[in-house]
């Protein structure tokens, strides 16, 4: 997407670039003067971590496209994350959440599914040579790929790719539209946490289960609080280390076992790696939930835990180009009506269950963000509920490609 090498290209350097926003904005957040208080009301700082890196890789400075640093924060960080978040999670309290949360999921899902042939549909009427084309140029082909993305991950959006293959022109474009729709629309999840009261307020939700959540795990906190010794801080860190090893030991074995055994599962996603480790370093937490390993909360378990999704944040929206927009306007204008389809159904199932806004933010990033970001936006209002966000992408990534399949048919349908 950059034409040119960036400004800044030893990653070593570009981690303590990414660490220096981070605590900026940490510092400022915590700042009492009447400015910083405003301003936070309006920019969360989980917003700002993610969008400072963003416009550094949009001016070249730094390159999201030539850095290895998500690879690294996704694979070791965020799978470490999650077994420190979860390592003191209370599997009954999450029970009472309810239903609520799986409805948004899939009203989310529903409206990718009618979004994308909708956006298509609607564009063909308009501007048909924008989402026209025949053979791999077909533009439908390459929005499939989307779909696979949105309601799944990357393992979903690859197979889309296997089977409707477009060519690699429209496939890098639609990369671009993929990237950039599903990072704007999660810059305003992060914007509307700031404002969830308000949300609320607006669908006549009861937030008082999660509220509920939130303050039985401040109290367990606050009764096994301690000063960490250096011991804790290795514990800590074996524990979510050892959870990333794990996680990867039984993925490299389970993913080519049942991609070799069960090669019908690829169509649901499940012989993708990555899907496994995150599944496996999740269950590793809630194992130890049972145990007495749940007292490393005290010393600041999900505290590092929320430190490496921070870092993760960071690599995210070091991913973001804002100006690759100019590259292809017309297309990035379906996927933005494309994404709109998809809010709408969102708001208009969450006013008629009177979901929290909650529900709606993971419901809608389990699906358009997956394991990576759902985890995150969860954790946003509260580290207790990042557990919420992993068990939604996991059924995000089960059903994304026989949903991404259904949507590129009726995208062909309603194309040109």
């Amino acid at each position: 997407m950059h034409s040119k090498e960036a400004f800044i290209t030893n990653d070593a350097v570009v981690l303590g670039v990414l660490m220096g926003l981070l605590l900026l904005v940490f510092i400022t957040s915590e700042k009492e003067t009447p400015f910083w208080k405003k301003f936070y009301i309006f920019f969360p700082s989980v917003l700002l971590c993610y969008f400072l890196p963003s416009v550094l890789n949009s001016a070249n400075i730094i390159s999201g496209e030539n850095s290895q640093l998500y690879f690294v924060a996704s694979r070791y960080l965020l799978p470490a994350s999650l077994a420190l978040l979860t390592l003191s999670v209370d599997i009954n309290e999450i029970k009472k959440l309810g239903f609520k949360a799986v409805i948004m999921f899939f009203a989310g899902t529903t409206g990718i599914i009618l979004g994308g042939p909708l956006a298509v549909l609607v564009t063909s009427y308009i501007a048909p040579d924008v989402v026209g084309g025949v053979g791999p140029e077909a533009v439908w082909r390459g929005m499939s790929t989307i779909a696979g993305s949105w309601i799944g991950g990357g393992a979903n959006q690859a197979a889309m790719y296997e089977v409707f293959k477009p060519s690699n022109d429209l496939y890098s474009t639609v990369i671009a539209v993929d990237v950039i729709i599903a990072n704007i629309w999660m810059a305003f999840i992060l914007f509307g946490i700031g404002r969830s009261k308000s949300i609320d307020r607006f669908f006549k939700a009861d937030a008082s289960s999660i509220e509920e959540v939130k303050h039985r795990v401040e109290t367990y906190r606050a009764s096994i609080a301690k000063i960490p010794t250096l011991t804790d801080l290795i514990k800590i860190l074996g524990v979510g280390f050892g959870a990333v090893a794990i996680g990867h030991a039984l993925a490299g074995v389970i993913a080519p076992f049942l991609k070799e055994t069960y090669p019908v599962l690829e169509r649901v996603s499940l012989t993708s790696e990555f899907f496994w480790i995150v599944v496996v370093a999740t269950a590793f937490g809630l194992g130890l939930s049972f145990t007495k390993a749940r007292v490393l909360e005290g010393a600041g378990a999900s505290r590092i835990g929320s430190a490496f999704v921070y870092i993760l944040v960071a690599t995210i929206g070091m991913k973001m180009n804002i100006l690759a927009i100019l590259d292809n306007p017309a297309l990035f204008a379906v996927g933005g009506l494309w994404m709109a389809f998809h809010v709408l159904i969102l708001i208009g199932v969450g006013k008629l269950i009177k979901a929290p806004f909650f529900f709606f933010a993971v419901g809608s990033q389990a699906n358009v963000g997956g394991a990576a970001s759902a985890p995150v936006v969860a954790s946003a209002f509260h580290p207790s509920l990042a557990p919420v966000g992993v068990l939604l992408a996991v059924l995000g990534y089960t059903i994304g490609t026989v949903g991404a399949y259904v949507t590129g048919l009726l995208m062909q349908i309603s194309a040109p």
